[in-house]
């Protein structure tokens, strides 16, 4: 069996690093493994390095979809049983797998186009999950909440749409002793910093880090050495840093790069607060924190119901709202008895049901089943 992974972005997400490692995944189970993707992009690289069959094309002029990007998708796909496209915001008219569902369609492949998502946003069009020709598809929805919104609002028949939670690497996001002395001098902070709130993510405005910052001032009054490590990298990365100097933050707020080994964060961490305002399916960072036993505050979003459990393994918050942060730290925070429990369920639940070593294999048989 052949599997495409068509992941047509620049960035470097929780998205992109799952389709790497589930690259990865496949390719020692003796699966193949084909990675279509942008030039100089994070995927092609990564998955380039670890001996997948790379094509890349260029992210600006594939708009065009003229016969030289059709040849390049056809070439990539046309050896693949199935091609998992994530479905990523539409630009200037092209849409990665409505392209991918015409090179199909133009040269007869007997690919199955396979859209997969967890983000539900309302002016995404039908065609981008089922496509407008009479090809082979299914849907890959990652929360039981995308799933039945494609099945009852996009009228995507529900047979074609499976729920596989992607899960988490429970094995690597586990505490240890070892791992926290490391953490600690990779990420300087104040020494009487406490709580320590984490935030990891793209710094851009969907992510809510304005509606945090305006939360910290807010539990400042309350808990005055509360620390929030805002980590990640992004187009508003200036306009954040400049906020926390006009809301006088500075001894409150620290900035740390991108990272590819976020269990260092979470050792330092006391909880995670995920601030989105929109467009989250069910963020990998959640289940990282979780399986690393930390209670989570996050924006009630698409599948976030689905893990976080008020009073259980954290609490949810209505999007864009900073009193609700506020009060959820806080609740989460003074209570250290409701806080180990916490920990501990968030952990369990990880462990039972969000484990992806599981997961993949679900994937992996998702796929033979279809292609056979």
């Amino acid at each position: 069996m052949r599997v495409c992974f068509l992941e047509d972005t620049l960035l470097h997400g929780g998205t992109q690093i799952w389709v790497t490692e589930a690259a990865a995944v496949f390719l020692n189970m003796g699966i193949d493994v084909t990675v279509l993707s942008p030039i100089d992009g994070f995927v092609a690289e990564k998955c380039a390095e670890i001996g997948a069959d790379v094509f890349t094309y260029d992210f600006e002029g594939v708009i065009s979809k003229d016969n030289f990007f059709r040849e390049i998708w056809k070439t990539a796909l046309e050896d693949s049983d199935v091609a998992v496209c994530t479905v990523h915001p539409p630009r200037k008219g092209f849409h990665c797998s409505v392209f991918g569902a015409e090179v199909i369609d133009e040269f007869n492949l007997n690919t199955i186009l396979i859209p997969k998502t967890g983000t539900i946003v309302p002016e995404y069009k039908r065609e981008f999950y089922k496509p407008a020709q009479d090809i082979n598809y299914h849907v890959i929805s990652i929360t039981d909440f995308t799933r039945k919104y494609l099945i009852n609002e996009y009228k995507i028949p529900e047979e074609k749409v499976e729920l596989i939670y992607q899960g988490t690497e429970v094995e690597k996001f586990t505490p240890s002793e070892e791992q926290k002395i490391e953490a600690e001098k990779r990420y300087k902070l104040p020494e009487n910093a406490s709580p320590v709130l984490g935030n990891v993510g793209s710094f851009e405005e969907r992510k809510g880090q304005v509606v945090l910052l305006e939360a910290i001032a807010k539990i400042k009054k309350v808990l005055p050495n509360v620390h929030l490590m805002l980590v990640g990298d992004g187009p508003d990365e200036e306009k954040l840093k400049k906020c926390v100097i006009e809301m006088n933050l500075q001894d409150n707020v620290s900035f740390f790069p991108f990272t590819s080994e976020p269990q260092y964060i979470f050792e330092v961490l006391d909880i995670l607060v995920l601030s989105s305002l929109y467009k989250e399916g069910l963020p990998n960072v959640l289940l990282e924190a979780m399986s690393m036993e930390l209670p989570v505050v996050s924006s009630k979003l698409a599948g976030v119901p689905e893990v976080v459990v008020n009073g259980e393994t954290g609490y949810m918050t209505e999007p864009g709202s900073s009193d609700d942060i506020a009060k959820a730290v806080e609740k989460i925070y003074k209570d250290k008895e409701s806080y180990k429990k916490m920990a501990k369920n968030a952990r369990r639940l990880m462990e039972d049901k969000f484990d992806k070593r599981h997961q993949f294999k679900a994937f992996a048989d998702f796929f033979r089943k279809i292609s056979k």
